[in-house]
């Protein structure tokens, strides 16, 4: 028998043919008014929050972050060179769109150590994430056996070091062997020829 968390990640799994679709056109025209970092009472993904660590107690908050999507939006340049030295379109950041939401969230909130963040959003201008932030000097947390790990120093700015889920696979850390030795012990090492 599915649970209903099961029901719920089924329906994130296709957005357009569930009763997301319509849930999602309703919020975004509330999102779209609101600051880029907002910190909010409850996921939106209540399957996808607790699967990456969220739990509802003190010490532990969400934020919604909206990240502009496309590529770095470079200046034509109006000097003389000719069109294949302009680099002007496909000029991509290094990171994903995740991770930068990730960092924004961090920046906003100094006080805490983002846990992850997950995807609940997105039109033709702009992406929401979702960020598991966690308190780490909040007595709580400090006594929780399943979360207690991030209050050690070692995972100080764990996002801004690519620690995260979405960092570890944005620093090519997902696969092992063969191709990816270069990668480590990270992307700097081996003459920046990691990715």
């Amino acid at each position: 028998m599915k649970s209903m968390y099961g029901y719920i990640r089924d329906a994130w799994k296709n957005p357009d043919d569930t009763y997301v679709k319509g849930l999602q056109w309703q919020r975004m025209q509330e999102w779209r008014r609101e600051p880029s970092v907002t910190r909010i009472d409850r996921p939106t993904r209540l399957d996808r929050a607790r699967s990456l660590g969220y739990k509802a107690k003190q010490g532990i908050i969400v934020a919604r972050i909206k990240v502009r999507r496309g590529n770095r939006r470079k200046p034509r340049y109006v000097r003389g060179r000719r069109t294949k030295r302009m680099g002007v379109n496909k000029i991509t950041p290094g990171k994903s769109i995740q991770r930068i939401a990730e960092e924004r969230a961090a920046r906003r909130f100094p006080n805490t150590q983002l846990l992850n963040s997950y995807w609940v959003g997105q039109d033709g201008k702009s992406k929401w994430y979702e960020a598991i932030l966690v308190d780490t000097s909040h007595p709580v947390i400090k006594k929780d056996r399943n979360l207690n790990w991030i209050c050690n120093n070692t995972h100080k700015g764990r996002v801004f070091r690519g620690k995260t889920s979405a960092g570890v696979k944005g620093r090519g850390q997902r696969t092992k062997g063969k191709g990816t030795e270069k990668t480590r012990p990270s992307q700097r090492s081996h003459h920046n020829t990691g990715k």
